[in-house]
């Protein structure tokens, strides 16, 4: 029996497709492993948004054949599909699948086919396939694919191609395949969901699908990463109503000053976020609200930084993921003046996460000795060995708690901070 190791880079799209490749696998009589001693296969799912995820992708590919310089290297993913035309010149690397290739991993591996990547523009529909198992406690259910935006830094449409939308009923079918199979909670993931149903004849759009997913078994259900204009205020109050959503935010916001958002090509503007987070903690009491932030940007001088900084102090976000700007090849940005230095770009992302870092802490102060629905974890935390747990508003919680408890859904009072970093303590509700 021929077995394999799947190495997942990048974002909950790639671990849906790394799970789907896993069960083709699978099904086809392969072994997954983790040990690369025995593997006839290392597959790098691969994410290519930085330089250093790039880098990242030739490291583990390089170590797995020094670890194993029998086992053949398969490369997919946005890197495979961006770098398509120059990868099997490298020694360490013996496949390439193309992202929209991913379905056809075996038949690609029966067949020797050691380069299958095709034009991913040519593609106008989304491909769906059944998933049933995934190795998370929260499963995801990837409801598009592809992003119509050109957002001046970014390679993503190019490895993803154009908006492509899983249809509704599918969308159902495998929240239900999760819902019977015992999963409590569905992520709603995709390169771009706010873009779900745009490409339907008629349009359809994300409220819509919410909608469906309400009438679904599954317990709860939490959204992935939104564009702050795909957020409207008839939404927010859709789903502060229900009893199955998460109130978990994520805003793709990139910087919260005018002018750098202008040179990006975000189509919104500050005042626009600040009315949109305020309106969500308006109508949410403790949502998480989390942020993506890029500083460095071309041309963001000092001046633009302080203004990015000053309103992030004012906007009542949870946390903020921030990102130094990584020139990617190919884009506008790549080609404008004033590039900023390394070391500076560095010391803006730090003065960032230290705001992040308080930001955080006063959002578990204020979350301390209030009652959430948690989804107990499969695993233990490896250094406390205590049960682990996600509440509805998307803090990671420590609980002393017997096994049986896994995979439940169950009520909790958070009680305080953990020594466990970004974790807090739980007392089950009796």
């Amino acid at each position: 029996m021929k077995k394999f190791i799947i190495k997942t880079l990048g974002c909950k799209t790639n671990q849906v497709e790394s799970a789907l490749m896993a069960e083709v696998l699978a099904l086809g009589g392969y072994a997954e492993t983790d040990n690369i001693q025995e593997a006839d296969y290392y597959i790098l799912n691969s994410c290519s948004v930085t330089h250093i995820a790039d880098s990242k992708n030739h490291s583990y590919l390089r170590r797995a054949k020094k670890e194993n310089p029998s086992v053949k290297t398969v490369l997919t993913g946005c890197m495979a599909q961006l770098e398509k035309d120059n990868l099997l010149n490298d020694e360490y690397i013996d496949f390439v699948i193309g992202n929209y290739e991913k379905n056809d991993i075996l038949k690609i591996l029966e067949n020797d086919n050691n380069y299958c990547v095709s034009d991913i523009f040519e593609h106008d529909y989304f491909r769906y396939e059944k998933l049933h198992q995934t190795h998370r406690t929260r499963a995801s259910v990837k409801i598009q694919d592809g992003c119509n935006n050109r957002c001046s830094y970014c390679t993503i449409p190019f490895a993803r191609g154009k908006n492509r939308s899983n249809q509704i009923e599918n969308i159902i079918e495998q929240i239900n395949i999760f819902s019977d199979e015992g999963y409590k909670e569905t992520v709603l993931t995709g390169i771009h969901i706010g873009q779900w149903g745009e490409d339907f004849t008629p349009k359809s759009n994300l409220k819509h699908l919410i909608e469906e997913i309400e009438n679904t078994s599954i317990n709860r259900y939490r959204l992935g990463s939104l564009n702050p204009l795909e957020l409207n205020r008839e939404f927010i109050d859709f789903l502060a109503q229900s009893e199955k959503f998460c109130p978990h935010f994520h805003l793709s916001l990139q910087s919260v000053c005018d002018k750098t958002l202008k040179a990006m090509n975000r189509k919104y503007n500050v005042e626009q976020i600040k009315e949109l987070v305020k309106y969500i903690n308006e109508k949410f009491e403790n949502a998480f609200i989390g942020s993506d932030i890029i500083v460095g940007f071309p041309n963001e001088t000092i001046d633009d930084f302080e203004t990015t900084y000053t309103n992030l102090k004012e906007i009542n976000l949870t946390r903020i993921h921030v990102f130094p700007y990584s020139r990617r090849k190919g884009t506008i940005a790549d080609t404008m003046p004033e590039q900023i230095e390394q070391s500076e770009k560095k010391r803006r992302a730090a003065i960032i996460q230290e705001l992040s870092d308080k930001k955080l802490k006063d959002f578990f102060k204020q979350n301390i000795n209030t009652e959430n629905e948690v989804i107990i974890e499969k695993n233990r935390d490896k250094k406390t060995n205590l049960l682990k747990g996600v509440t509805k508003n998307y803090i990671n919680v420590l609980i002393d708690a017997p096994d049986l408890l896994k995979d439940t859904l169950q009520k909790v009072k958070i009680t305080g901070f953990s020594l466990e970093k970004e974790k807090m303590l739980a007392d089950i509700i009796k």
